[in-house]
């Protein structure tokens, strides 16, 4: 939701000047793979109670995230294996952050996790499936739906969970919620447009 609205000056301002000065110099895929990677450093910075680092970590592999479909466009080598991996990693990096946020207090935390990653399960599955179907009209590997609750969302339920512990249960709900009523309307939708298209 919030991407839709602000990624024209947020690609514009923070993304294109770089990938035009990377042109040539670093693969789109070595871009992806680094984004997993600091993705997954996020575990060891919380667990050493480095909260400011494992959010700069995060935002850090959301900016690469961004940045290697750029670049792959901008080279003229968007690839569906480069597509593939640039899921593949996103849900890296989520998994990476969800199981930080439960090895902090396995005990308490434990259902409230579990609930985060059955709902972004729920909700990448609507988003893949309906990609299947629908035409794709956009820069992207394949068709995207856009949602209530999208990467830029989750990102910050993420930080607001990794600076407000006390709070970690009801925003584990809360974000789980919004997931899953993101994937329930996707497939209200799809099945809205599979209607019309009978």
């Amino acid at each position: 939701m919030i991407e839709q609205n602000v990624r024209m000056y947020y690609q514009r301002l923070f993304v294109d000047p770089l990938a035009a000065r990377l042109k040539n110099r670093i693969q789109p895929d070595t871009i992806t793979w680094l984004s997993g990677l600091l993705g997954v450093l996020v575990i060891p910075a919380l667990l050493l109670n480095q909260v400011i680092l494992a959010i700069i970590l995060l935002l850090l592999s959301g900016y690469l995230d961004t940045l290697d479909g750029t670049l792959a466009r901008f080279i003229h080598r968007s690839t569906a294996w480069g597509s593939i991996l640039d899921i593949m990693m996103d849900r890296l990096v989520e998994f990476s952050v969800v199981f930080a946020l439960w090895l902090i207090d396995p005990v308490h935390r434990a259902l409230a996790c579990l609930l985060m990653l059955g709902s972004i399960l729920f909700c990448v599955t609507s988003f893949l499936v309906t990609g299947i179907f629908i035409a794709n009209d956009s820069q992207k590997g394949f068709h995207y739906s856009p949602g209530i609750m999208e990467r830029a969302e989750a990102f910050i339920f993420f930080i607001i969970m990794m600076l407000w512990l006390k709070a970690f249960t009801f925003l584990a709900v809360l974000f789980s919620f919004l997931v899953t009523l993101t994937a329930i309307i996707r497939l209200y939708q799809f099945y809205q447009y599979t209607k019309k298209s009978q």
